[in-house]
């Protein structure tokens, strides 16, 4: 290698983030970042993704990157099988984390709460505005579940295509939207010398408390 990994970094230098600039809540500095990934993010980076950690049974940690599907004052939707290694981590242990990170602006966002799952009706609204190909693979696929090869899941998608031929394919009972309800979101902008800027919201009975953290 011509580069070491001990070799790799990157400063940081586009701009700060100061308390001056920062809103009393959270959530509205969480839109106008999204806002600006939105419009400055290239593809193939998706600005709606990011990585969610949940925490199984036996206390291990498990993470995977998703996309964000929903925003509002309530919190973080993502939808996901009912029946997934996810859910059963869920189920095992409501609460979770999620990072998002936008390197073209230097910044990152964590948000962690309490996981809840939105009602049939979110559901199913998402579930109709999804293209009918992830429509039927929601139905196909037996997520998180161990199969033979390639070749079974085509044979589940086209026996899922030969049921919905006639009709147009409606949510399965076992897929549906996680809420993650934040009770705490740090915003990081990053700076030269890994001196980063890193302003945290912290849930406070129904306030918000904003505070900054050492990088």
């Amino acid at each position: 290698m011509s580069q070491t990994l001990a070799d790799m970094r990157r400063d940081y230098t586009r701009e700060g983030l100061s308390e001056a600039n920062a809103p009393d809540e959270p959530f509205a500095l969480f839109r106008q970042w999204f806002k600006d990934a939105v419009q400055t993010e290239q593809l193939p980076v998706e600005p709606n993704a990011m990585t969610l950690a949940t925490v199984d049974a036996g206390g291990r940690p498990h993470c995977r990157v998703l996309l964000l599907k929903a925003l509002d004052d309530r919190g973080f939707t993502f939808f996901s099988n009912y029946e997934s290694a996810k859910a059963e981590q869920l189920e095992a242990c409501p609460f979770a984390a999620m990072t998002f990170f936008w390197p073209s602006l230097e910044r990152q966002v964590r948000i962690e709460g309490q996981v809840e799952k939105v009602s049939a009706v979110e559901s199913d609204a998402y579930y109709q505005v999804r293209p009918l190909g992830s429509r039927l693979g929601a139905w196909a696929s037996p997520q998180s579940r161990v199969i033979r090869d390639r070749a079974e899941l085509e044979r589940l998608l086209a026996e899922t295509e030969q049921r919905f031929l006639d009709q147009a394919p409606h949510c399965p009972p076992h897929w549906g939207g996680y809420r993650l309800l934040p009770e705490r979101m740090e915003f990081w902008q990053g700076r030269p010398s890994r001196l980063h800027d890193r302003l945290n919201y912290r849930r406070v009975a129904s306030t918000w408390q904003r505070e900054r953290l050492a990088p």
